[in-house]
C-alpha cells in the first residue's frame, strides 16, 4: 500500500489511538483529529482508485501531482504522531518501578507533558489547513474526473513485436523449440497434451510459442493463436478464436452480440471430433484461465496446447511445466553482435570487455539484450563509443537510462509490477536499496518491511509468516529469483538487473527510495523518505549535504559508503537502520543510536562495537536486533527493557542479563545460545512466546536433565528446535510435556548423541521433521517413530551397531507420512527394510547407504524398493572402501528393484565417496 497510499494506512489507526483517553488531548483537538481520519479514509479511496488505472491508461500530471502531494502530507502527519506518541510514552517510563521515586518522577514530568499535547495540539492545526487546501485543489482540478492519455505505443503494440519476427534473429531458439516439441509429442498419442511456458518477462516465452506453433501446425486440422492481457475481454478473445478458426463462417461474430456462453459453446462444438493445436499467450491468473478451458475437449483425437505466463502457479494449475531458461553466454554474446555488428566477429577489441559486462547485467534475457544492443547501435560516433558503451555498462540497473528502447522495455516489465496488489509494489520497491548482484536474505528483508509497516497483520499468522508469503508471491510472478535452497524453501535470493533497473526507476520517479551507487551521479530529492548508500563518489557529498535527513525511515549503508554517512543525529525518526559489515561503528555510533527512538529495525552485524550502552532500553519499539560478529561479549541490564523484541541474533557465548526470561515479546533467537548453567535454561523458559530456539551445550550431565525439560514444557508456542552437545550423551526419561510445546514442528539434534528416541515426542502431533543421532537403536525407537502422526522428513543417524547385527529396522507404523522428503540411515550397522503397504502416502523417499559396510553386514542390497508406494525415489550410494563390482552391484540392484516397483517411481541415483 505504502507506493499507493504513502503512510494512510499505518497512519489511521494511529490516528484512532490517539482519541483514547490515556493521551488526554482536549476535547477540540479530538474533534480535529476525527475530522483528520474522515479525510484521510477518503483520500486514501481515492488514491486507490487511481492505482487501478490500466497500464496503459496512466493518470495525467495533475493527477500524479495530486497523489503525490497526499502522500508526503501522510508521511509528515505520521511523523508528527510518532514524534508525540514517542515523547509521551518515554516520559511513561513503563519499566520504572512503582515506588516513591517514581511518583516523584511522574510528578516532574507533567508540565513536560503538558508542553507535548500543547505542540501536537498545534501541529493537528496545521496539518488540517493543510488538508483542506489539498481537498480543494482535488476539487477545483476535478482530480477524479481526469481523462487518462494511453502510452505511445501501447504495451500490447510492443509485445506483438515477438510475433512478427524474422527467423533469422531468433537467436538459440531452435534448441528451446526441440525440446518444447518433444514435450508436446510424447506420450499417449491419442490425448489432448497440454504445456504450459513460465518465466520472467522478455525471456521470449511468446516467441518460442510462435516458432512451435508455426512448426506443427500444419499436422493439426485446426487451431488458433490468441494473447491474452490484464483485464481480458472475454467475449472479444472467443470472437477471436471462432475467426481464426474459421474465418468466412465467422466474420459477422465480432458485430453479433453475442454472450460468453454462445460463444463458448460454439467453439466447443466446431473442436469436435477434430485435431487442434491452440496457443493461449500470456494469461495473467488462474480465474482467465478456469473460463478459457471450457472451451477445449478431450476428444481423443491427440490435440495439442501451449500457454505462456509468468506465474508459476498459473503454469502449475494449467498442467505440463516448461521452465524456460535465459540464454547461455554464447548465445547471448551471438544474439547481441548480430544486433550490432550483424555478425558475431565484427566486435572491435577495444569494446570487447565492456560488452562483456553488459551481457553479465542482461542475463541471458532477450528481450534486455536486444533492447540494450539496439540503443548501442544507435550511437554512430565511433571516436566516443567506449565511453559511450561504459556509461550505458554503469546505467543498466540504476533506472538513469532515458531512451526510446529501454522505456519501452521498461512498460513491458511493469506490467508485472502493476498486476501487483499494492502492499507488493511497495515490498518489490524496497528491493531497490540493495545493490546488483546481492544475496537478499528472507529473513532480514521481511524484518525491514515489517519495520516499514509494509507487512499486514492476518488473523493467526505472525507478521513474518504474511512476510515470507510476499516474498512467495514475488517469486510466483518471476519478479524475483531464489539463489539458495534448504529443504527446498529458498533463503536468498536475487534480483534480475532488468528488474533492478525497473524498480529503480520508479522509486526515483515516486522519490520511495534514493540509492547512491556505482551509477552515474543523479538528482536527488531534497526531502528523502528512504536511503542506500552503496558506494563512496564526490559528487555525492553534495548531494547528501544539501538534502532534508530529518524524515528518513530507512538507512541502508555499505562499508564503502560509511564515510558519506552525516551524523546519526541527522535522523530522528529512522525505523530501520541497516550498519551490517561497516567495520568502523563503533561505540560512539552507539550512543547515537540508542537516542533513536522511533527505531523498529538495527543490523550491527559485523561492526566494532565492544559495549552497548545502558541507554539500549530507550528503544522502546525494537522488535529486530543483530549484534552478531561484534566485539560484545555481554549486554547492559537495562537490554530486558526491550518489551517489544521480536527477533534477536547474538554471537557465541554472549552473555544475555539473568533476568531475559522477561522478554516475554521475543519470538526467536538466532544463530544460537549458549548454555552456561541449568538456571539459565530455567530463564528461558519465561521466553512463552518463543517460535525459534538454537540452544549449544559444552557438555551434558544429568544436572540439565530437569531443567531442559522444565524450558520445554514452558515453551508452548515453539515452532522448532536445534540442540547441540559437544560431550556428553543426552538423556530423557520425561514421558510428558506438560503443558509442553505442542505446536512444535522442526526438531533437530544430529550434533548431539542421545541414548534413546525421547518419549515425549510421540505425542508432537505436529512434528514434521526431525534429525537426531542416537546412541543405541531399538525396537521402542522405532515404535516412538512410528507412532508420529505427522513425521514427514526423517534424518536418523546411529551412533554405535545395535546389539542384534541382523536387526532388521521396518518401520511399519508410518502410514500417515505425507512427503517423506530426506531419510538417510547410516547403514553401518543394519539393513533398511520397508514392509508391504506402510507408510501409504509417501510420495518422495531419499535414503543413502554405505557400500562396503552394507556388504559386510547383509551381503545383499535388498531393501525392499519394490514395495514401497512412493512418486519418486532419490538414493545415494557411499562407494568408499568398495570395490567397482560391488558399487555396479548395488546399483543395479537399486535399478531392478524399482523397475519392479507397480507404482513406477521416478529414481535419481547418485554415488560418492565419503568416510562413515
Amino acid at each position: 500500500m505504502e507506493i499507493v497510499t504513502g503512510a494512510i494506512s499505518t497512519l489511521l489507526p494511529k490516528l484512532g489511538e490517539l482519541l483514547r483517553e490515556e493521551y488526554q488531548l482536549q476535547k477540540s483537538v479530538r474533534g480535529e483529529i476525527m475530522f483528520l481520519k474522515a479525510e484521510l479514509e477518503s483520500m486514501e479511496a481515492a488514491l486507490l482508485d487511481v492505482s487501478e488505472a490500466p497500464i496503459d491508461q496512466p493518470p495525467n500530471n495533475q493527477v500524479k501531482l495530486w497523489a503525490r502531494n497526499v502522500r508526503e502530507l501522510s508521511y509528515n502527519i505520521e511523523d508528527s504522531i510518532d514524534k508525540f506518541m514517542v515523547r509521551i510514552d518515554t516520559h511513561a517510563a513503563p519499566h520504572k518501578l512503582h515506588s516513591f521515586r517514581d511518583f516523584i518522577d511522574r510528578s516532574l514530568d507533567l508540565p513536560t507533558k503538558a508542553k507535548i499535547r500543547h505542540s501536537i495540539g498545534t501541529d493537528i492545526k496545521d496539518i488540517k489547513s493543510r488538508i483542506k487546501e489539498i481537498s480543494e485543489r482535488r476539487d477545483r482540478y476535478k482530480v477524479d474526473n481526469v481523462v487518462t492519455v494511453p502510452f505511445s505505443p501501447t504495451v500490447d503494440s510492443l509485445r506483438l513485436s515477438a510475433l512478427y519476427k524474422k527467423m533469422t534473429e531468433l537467436v538459440g531458439i531452435e534448441e528451446k523449440s526441440d525440446e518444447l516439441v518433444k514435450m508436446l509429442m510424447e506420450g499417449d498419442k491419442q490425448e489432448l497434451k497440454i504445456v504450459s511456458i513460465v518465466g520472467f518477462g522478455g525471456l521470449g516465452k511468446t516467441t518460442l510459442a510462435k516458432v512451435v506453433h508455426e512448426k506443427l501446425k500444419v499436422q493439426f486440422a485446426c487451431g488458433f493463436f490468441v494473447t491474452m492481457s490484464l483485464n481480458p475481454n472475454m467475449e472479444k478473445i472467443f470472437s477471436n478464436m471462432l475467426c481464426q478458426l474459421d474465418k468466412e463462417k465467422y466474420s459477422h461474430v465480432t458485430k453479433a452480440s453475442w454472450g460468453e456462453a454462445q460463444l463458448i459453446n460454439e467453439i466447443r462444438e466446431f473442436l469436435q471430433n477434430k485435431r487442434y493445436f491452440i496457443v493461449i499467450d500470456d494469461i495473467w491468473s488462474n480465474v482467465v484461465w478456469e473460463t478459457i478451458k471450457y472451451t477445449f475437449l478431450g476428444n481423443e483425437c491427440g490435440s495439442k496446447i501451449i500457454t505462456t505466463t509468468q506465474i508459476l502457479d498459473v503454469a502449475k494449475e494449467v498442467g505440463g511445466v516448461y521452465q524456460l531458461k535465459p540464454l547461455s553466454p554464447a548465445v547471448s554474446r551471438k544474439l547481441f553482435y548480430q544486433k550490432i555488428f550483424g555478425a558475431e566477429g565484427r566486435c572491435p577489441v577495444q569494446l570487447a570487455v565492456v560488452s562483456e559486462g553488459i551481457l553479465k547485467k542482461c542475463g541471458g534475457v532477450p528481450l534486455a539484450i536486444i533492447t540494450i544492443a539496439s540503443l548501442l547501435a544507435s550511437k554512430n560516433d565511433r571516436d566516443n563509443i567506449l565511453e559511450y558503451w561504459s556509461k550505458v555498462y554503469h546505467s543498466i540497473g540504476s533506472g538513469l537510462e532515458d531512451n526510446l528502447h529501454v522505456n519501452n522495455m521498461r512498460k513491458i516489465l511493469s506490467v508485472s509490477y502493476y498486476n501487483l496488489p499494492p502492499h507488493l509494489r511497495a515490498c518489490l520497491l524496497y528491493l531497490s536499496c540493495y545493490p546488483e548482484d546481492t544475496n537478499i536474505g528472507n529473513k532480514d528483508v521481511i524484518w525491514k518491511w515489517i519495520c516499514e509497516g509494509f507487512v499486514r497483520a492476518e488473523h493467526m499468522k505472525t507478521l513474518h509468516v504474511v512476510g515470507m508469503e510476499y516474498l512467495n508471491e514475488l517469486w510466483n510472478k518471476s519478479l524475483i529469483q531464489p539463489i539458495s535452497n534448504c529443504d527446498n524453501m529458498p533463503w536468498d535470493y536475487c534480483l534480475h538487473d532488468m528488474v533492478l533497473d525497473l524498480i529503480t526507476f520508479l522509486s526515483n520517479e515516486e522519490q520511495f527510495m534514493t540509492s547512491l551507487g556505482d551509477q552515474q551521479p543523479m538528482l536527488v530529492p531534497h526531502k528523502i523518505r528512504r536511503l542506500s548508500l552503496q558506494s563512496i563518489k564526490q559528487e555525492y557529498f553534495k548531494l547528501i549535504s544539501n538534502a532534508d535527513l530529518s524524515h528518513v525511515r530507512s538507512l541502508i549503508v555499505s562499508k564503502q559508503a560509511f564515510s558519506l554517512l552525516p551524523n546519526l543525529s541527522s535522523f530522528p525518526v529512522l525505523r530501520v537502520l541497516d550498519l551490517s559489515g561497516c567495520d568502523q561503528v563503533d561505540n560512539r555510533h552507539c550512543r547515537d543510536i540508542c537516542n533513536m527512538l522511533h527505531l523498529r529495525y538495527l543490523n550491527l552485524h559485523r561492526t566494532s562495537i565492544s559495549e552497548i550502552p545502558e541507554e539500549i532500553g530507550n528503544l522502546q519499539f525494537l522488535l529486530v536486533l543483530d549484534i552478531t560478529k561484534t566485539r560484545l561479549r555481554e549486554v547492559p541490564s537495562t537490554f530486558v527493557q526491550l518489551q517489544q523484541l521480536v527477533d534477536l541474533c547474538v554471537g557465541p557465548g554472549m552473555r544475555l542479563p539473568d533476568d531475559f526470561g522477561n522478554l516475554k515479546t521475543l519470538q526467536s533467537i538466532w544463530p544460537h545460545i549458549y548454555v552456561m548453567s541449568p538456571t539459565m535454561l530455567r530463564n528461558m523458559g519465561g521466553l512463552t512466546k518463543l517460535r525459534h530456539l538454537s540452544i549449544r551445550f559444552h557438555e551434558w550431565d544429568e544436572s540439565y536433565q530437569k531443567s531442559f525439560e522444565l524450558c520445554l514444557s514452558n515453551l508452548v508456542n515453539l515452532r522448532s528446535i536445534t540442540v547441540r552437545v559437544y560431550e556428553g550423551v543426552m538423556d530423557s526419561k520425561c514421558e510428558n510435556l506438560s503443558p509442553g510445546p505442542q505446536q512444535l514442528e522442526d526438531i533437530d539434534m544430529n550434533r548431539s548423541v542421545a541414548n534413546s528416541v525421547p518419549i515425549w515426542m510421540s505425542s508432537l502431533s505436529f512434528l514434521s521433521s526431525l534429525d537426531i543421532k542416537l546412541k543405541t537403536l531399538g525396537h521402542k525407537d522405532l515404535q516412538i517413530l512410528g507412532n508420529m502422526p505427522s513425521l514427514s522428513d526423517l534424518t536418523l543417524w546411529v551412533n554405535e551397531p545395535t546389539q542384534d547385527r541382523h536387526e532388521r529396522l521396518v518401520i511399519d507404523n508410518c502410514y500417515p507420512f505425507h512427503c517423506l522428503t530426506f531419510l538417510k540411515l547410516m547403514a553401518n550397522n543394519m539393513e533398511v527394510a520397508f514392509a508391504q503397504g506402510s507408510m501409504q502416502k509417501l510420495q518422495k523417499l531419499r535414503f543413502g547407504f554405505g557400500v562396503r559396510k552394507t556388504v559386510d553386514q547383509f551381503g545383499n542390497f535388498d531393501f525392499g524398493l519394490e514395495k514401497i508406494s512412493v512418486e519418486h525415489l532419490d538414493v545415494c550410494v557411499n562407494y568408499s572402501d568398495a570395490n567397482r563390482w560391488e558399487v555396479n552391484a548395488a546399483e543395479a540392484a537399486i535399478r531392478e528393484a524399482v523397475n519392479m516397483n507397480p507404482n513406477n517411481p521416478t529414481l535419481k541415483l547418485t554415488t560418492l565417496f565419503v568416510l562413515l
